[in-house]
């Protein structure tokens, strides 16, 4: 088994995280607390690096209010940032080097993007109307 693979694994069960979803072929992970708000959140484990991805909303409005808006909101994430694909899907996503990781980075990474879930709800509705 992949080395770096096996030590995110670990983390998150030592976390208590759900595992939905493995493939360690591709190196992804898909997991659930759903007490916390996560959901079908994204692990990729590509050499050298492991990211977080959630996939958040879409924008269906984009106007340059709703990006300066995200844009103000990434200041105040603690681990992570909002992130946009071409087609307006807005997600979190943090990276992570695989050689140094450990279980605070990871734990830090996922209660940042809980904490901003559970702030900036109203938002994330408003800006995916």
């Amino acid at each position: 088994m992949n080395h770096n693979f096996e030590k995110v694994r670990e983390y998150l069960l030592e976390l208590d995280f759900t595992l939905v979803q493995e493939d360690e072929a591709e190196g992804v992970f898909v997991i659930d607390k759903e007490d916390e708000g996560l959901t079908n959140v994204v692990l990729i484990v590509a050499e050298p690096m492991v990211i977080v991805e959630q996939f958040l909303f879409e924008l269906k409005n984009p106007t340059s209010d709703a990006y300066k808006q995200l844009l103000i909101k990434n200041r105040d994430i603690i681990h992570g940032a909002f992130a946009m694909d071409d087609s307006g899907k807005v997600f979190f996503r943090n990276t992570h080097e695989c050689e140094n990781l450990d279980l605070n980075e990871i734990e830090a990474t996922l209660n940042s993007l809980a904490l901003l879930l559970s702030e900036y709800s109203a938002e994330i509705i408003e800006l995916s109307k």
